[in-house]
C-alpha cells in the first residue's frame, strides 16, 4: 500500500510538532502522494513570496500563483532543478514522473504534467523528511528568473 502513520494527530500538532521521517521511510511513500504534499508546500512557498516580494492585489497575485504552480511552470522550473540533484532525488523525482497518476492535465502536455508530478514529489520528499535547507536550495535556484517576471504585476505601495 504505502506509507501510514499509526500516530493520530490534529491538524494543529502538524503545525506546531511536524514529526520528520527518515529517507527510508519517506521513499516508502507513494510518489504520487510526494507529489500531493510537495504540490501544497510549493504552492505556499509561491504565494509568501508574491505576498512579501510584490504584494499588491490578490487577484493579481493569484495570476502570477497560477502560472508559477502550473503544471507547466512547475515543468520549466524542472530544467534548472534536474541537473543539480542528489541521486535520492533523481530517483524520487524519477519514480513521481512516472508513477501512474489516474488523472490527467487538462492544460498542460503529458510530458509536462509528468515532469511537473516529479518535481511536486522530490519536494514532499525533502519536506517530509526536514530537509528545508534543501528545498530552499533548490527554490533559490527558480527565484530570480520567476521573480523578475513577476514584477510585471504592479508593486504593492503601502497607504501612509
Amino acid at each position: 500500500m504505502g506509507f501510514i502513520r499509526k500516530k493520530k494527530r490534529t491538524a494543529c500538532k502538524v503545525l506546531t510538532e511536524r514529526e520528520i521521517l527518515s529517507e527510508r521511510e519517506a521513499l516508502q511513500i507513494n510518489p504520487v502522494t510526494l507529489a500531493f504534499v510537495g504540490d501544497a508546500v510549493f504552492s505556499l512557498y509561491v504565494r509568501e513570496r508574491l505576498t512579501l516580494e510584490i504584494g499588491g492585489k490578490t487577484s493579481e497575485l493569484q495570476k502570477v500563483n497560477a502560472k508559477a504552480v502550473s503544471a507547466q511552470g512547475q515543468s520549466a522550473f524542472c530544467e534548472k532543478l534536474i541537473p543539480l540533484l542528489t541521486e535520492t532525488e533523481s530517483d524520487v523525482f524519477r519514480r513521481g514522473k512516472n508513477a501512474k497518476k489516474g488523472t490527467k492535465s487538462k492544460s498542460a502536455s503529458q510530458l509536462e504534467y509528468n515532469r511537473s508530478t516529479g518535481f511536486e514529489a522530490v519536494v514532499g520528499f525533502l519536506y517530509f523528511t526536514g530537509q528545508t535547507a534543501r528545498i530552499k536550495e533548490l527554490f533559490a535556484q527558480i527565484d530570480k528568473e520567476f521573480f523578475e517576471a513577476a514584477l510585471t504585476v504592479k508593486p504593492f505601495k503601502p497607504v501612509r
